[in-house]
């Protein structure tokens, strides 16, 4: 029985391991970092309203009524924007924000995204250990795209390098942490994944449409605002193309 365990707690380190992927921007020097963090924020808010709207909800469409994912998703959505609200509180002074909260707002809601998807690798292991292996390459094959853009996010936000590294790093363990519990909680496990997947989905349209699009906005030169939209929208069809792929 442990045996299913140590496969998904190994499944779900292997992938919290892809939050490192940022590594591979350390040796980037400022300015030429600055020049594609724009890019790197398009790319994230696309990938998190493709990850919403073509994964979560309609995985959550197999085990609930669309009446209760909708409402589901509104107490993420609300949820997420009282969380802000309380970080602009507590770390903003006269309007000022040393480090903007939308960087720890992306961070809480990819912890929940994480959690949930410890929660799926553990349970596709009760069905059978290649079902759970083929579950961890899908969910490894979206989280790449993913968390280079949290990379980017954090890095914007004004967090240092290796900062955003390690909370990107931090907030992927939640995975292992939602293996974990999942695998306690074998019985319950398909009465929560359910519910957690239109949470997760309505902090990630918040975190996108309320925090990251808005950022775009403020880029005023045409050819820098056409990268950023065009990165948006690969952001979406990257993770159309992985729900089709797999």
């Amino acid at each position: 029985m442990y045996t299913i365990l140590l496969w998904a707690v190994l499944a779900t380190f292997v992938v919290s391991l892809i939050s490192l992927v940022g590594i591979f921007f350390l040796a980037l020097k400022e300015k030429a970092l600055n020049s594609i963090l724009l890019i790197l924020i398009g790319f994230s808010a696309g990938a998190l309203i493709g990850a919403a709207f073509l994964h979560l909800l309609p995985e959550a469409l197999t085990g609930l009524k669309s009446g209760t994912i909708c409402l589901y998703v509104l107490i993420g959505f609300t949820v997420f924007f009282i969380i802000e609200k309380f970080l602009k509180w507590r770390h903003c002074h006269k309007g000022k924000c040393d480090i903007h909260t939308f960087t720890y707002m992306n961070l809480v809601g990819d912890a929940v995204h994480n959690f949930t998807d410890g929660l799926i690798i553990v349970a596709s292991f009760f069905v059978n250990i290649s079902f759970g292996i083929v579950t961890t390459i899908a969910i490894i094959a979206h989280e790449v795209p993913q968390e280079i853009g949290d990379f980017g996010v954090l890095i914007y936000g004004g967090f240092t390098k290796r900062k955003a590294l390690f909370f990107n790093f931090l907030s992927a363990l939640f995975a292992i942490a939602g293996a974990v519990v999942g695998y306690f909680l074998a019985t319950q496990i398909e009465q929560i994944v359910p519910f957690l997947l239109p949470f997760a989905a309505g902090g990630f349209i918040y975190i996108a449409a309320s925090d990251l699009v808005p950022e775009l906005h403020k880029e005023l030169e045409m050819k820098k605002s056409l990268g950023s939209f065009a990165f948006f929208i690969l952001g979406i069809l990257f993770m159309w193309l992985i729900k089709f792929l797999l």
